[in-house]
């Protein structure tokens, strides 16, 4: 007991709604639910969790847990409600601070728990039809400076998990540990397909449809994860937490759930990281800078993109690097700096042209290719010019080529570089050839379940408006507004 309040625990009790006396009455009837039938907490136990910072023992924690994520409809963690898991290194209740949110970076031997809790409280959500809202997202500079010098230093592969012989280490999970087993080879080959299998989905579909099977995949793989393995496949078990990690923030991006894909992306570097995987772990990190971008945050996402070059170290590959530099481009967009965009773009050329293919690219490098370099640029040009009109033309001509070079299963980037064609003729005032490919566009999205796809056809929807009196846009405007989903409408009304 510390003697002080528990913040954390205090305001998401407020939030919740409920009476001390209602709170523990729900502990006793959750445990009884969980497998505890014993516990017996009453309004004095909760007061004093609460006011006097009384850490509870287990199994009430993950208890509290599941009913503050069922409530607020959203993922809550041991961690978010002020408490240490025992028998595990880490800070202490409310070490979190505005440079370190959530007491990030973790202990190695906290990333498997930290993944396996999160996704089973995910897949909870999804069974109960709950919305992941209310949370807030964690400022990209606050998380770059909170993983700054953790990603700059290597990880001790040797406390990756614990040994279930040593009596002084606790079960890292936490919680209920599903029946994992110690695995082979073959079963890790068989991760790494499904992983490859799932990433075409997304690519093709978007994150709607897959998300629930990818969150619960990476769950398993954290449950197989509290085993010690030998090094080689420990670290290639670590490499499939990271990808499935990083496809699961995608999708909850891709539908809307930004605080859960934040969370997804930030376990995706750790797990790159305990797996030695440094430009994993950049890749990962340039995903959350991307969110940022496309939630208006660009001045974050530089933030966060100047960690994941730095953190990608040495071994990161020219691609890999011209990646990142074409994500830095669009935040650079975003804030209407066109001279650092057009030299940046230049530089991811250079490094694009540069790689002599001699060094096969990682799994997760492989979806970008030219065409997805002249679809960032495409991007980067288009969203320019918003701030210089005069940008359109860049747009127009590397979406074109993006087009010509996109290969069959990339629906969703085809719908993008549509979009992007499509805004950029309005801006350059040519509406009949903006007309012709947002028709391609609102073709090309029937087939996907991407929430950023539709509000980027909000967003060439609103280029329309000055054209209302062309009878051929009036039509496309009534055909935007047929195909866009009322919450979009609705939510991106309020933020224009």
């Amino acid at each position: 007991m510390t003697g002080e309040p528990n913040t954390r625990l205090n305001d998401l009790f407020g939030l919740a709604g409920w009476s001390k006396g209602e709170l523990a009455r729900l502990v006793n009837r959750k445990a009884a639910a969980m497998g505890h039938p014993q516990l017996a907490t009453d309004t004095s136990r909760v007061r004093r969790w609460i006011d006097k910072g009384e850490a509870p023992r287990d199994p009430v924690p993950k208890v509290l847990a599941a009913l503050f994520t069922e409530r607020l409809g959203r993922v809550v963690t041991i961690e978010d409600l002020g408490f240490v898991r025992h028998g595990r290194a880490g800070r202490r209740r409310g070490s979190g601070t505005d440079d370190t949110p959530d007491g990030i970076p973790w202990a190695p031997e906290r990333t498997a728990a930290v993944l396996t809790e999160f996704t089973g409280m995910d897949l909870m959500l999804n069974r109960r039809g709950l919305v992941g809202a209310g949370a807030a997202l964690a400022a990209g500079t606050a998380l770059s400076s909170a993983m700054h010098d953790w990603l700059h230093t290597d990880p001790a592969l040797s406390t990756d998990a614990p040994r279930f012989d040593d009596p002084l280490k606790a079960d890292p999970a936490g919680f209920d540990r599903y029946e994992a087993a110690p695995i082979g080879y073959e079963e890790i080959e068989a991760l790494e397909r499904s992983v490859e299998v799932f990433r075409a989905w997304d690519a093709n579909r978007g994150g709607g449809l897959q998300r629930k099977a990818v969150v619960g995949q990476l769950n398993e793989v954290g449950g197989m994860l509290s085993y010690r393995h030998p090094d080689p496949l420990q670290r290639r078990l670590w490499g499939v937490a990271a990808n499935l990690a990083v496809l699961a923030g995608w999708m909850s991006h891709d539908v809307g759930l930004e605080p859960t894909a934040q969370k997804y992306f930030v376990i995706a570097a750790h797990a790159a990281r305990e797996g030695g995987d440094r430009p994993r772990a950049g890749e990962a990190l340039s995903r959350a800078a991307r969110q940022m971008v496309h939630l208006g945050r660009p001045d974050e996402a530089l933030d966060l993109m100047k960690l994941a070059k730095s953190g990608s170290g040495e071994e990161a590959l020219p691609r890999t690097r011209a990646m990142l530099h074409t994500i830095e481009a669009w935040a650079q967009a975003s804030m209407g700096h066109g001279q650092a965009m057009r030299r940046t773009l230049g530089e991811a050329e250079e490094l694009f042209v540069s790689d002599r293919s001699d060094v096969p690219p990682p799994s997760w490098m492989q979806m970008f290719d030219e065409a997805d370099l002249h679809g960032m640029q495409a991007l980067a040009f288009r969203t320019l010019a918003d701030h210089d009109p005069s940008a359109a033309s860049g747009a127009q001509r590397h979406a074109k080529l993006a087009l010509e070079l996109r290969k069959s299963g990339h629906q969703r980037s085809k719908v993008f570089d549509y979009i992007s064609l499509a805004s950029a003729c309005f801006i350059a005032d040519d509406p009949e050839q903006a007309e012709r490919y947002a028709r391609q566009a609102l073709e090309a999205i029937g087939s996907t379940s991407s929430h950023r796809t539709w509000d980027r056809l909000w967003e060439m929807y609103l280029l329309t408006g000055q054209y209302a009196g062309h009878a051929k846009i009036q039509e496309l405007r009534e055909e935007l507004k047929t195909a866009l989903p009322k919450q979009t409408k609705r939510v991106r009304s309020a933020q224009v």
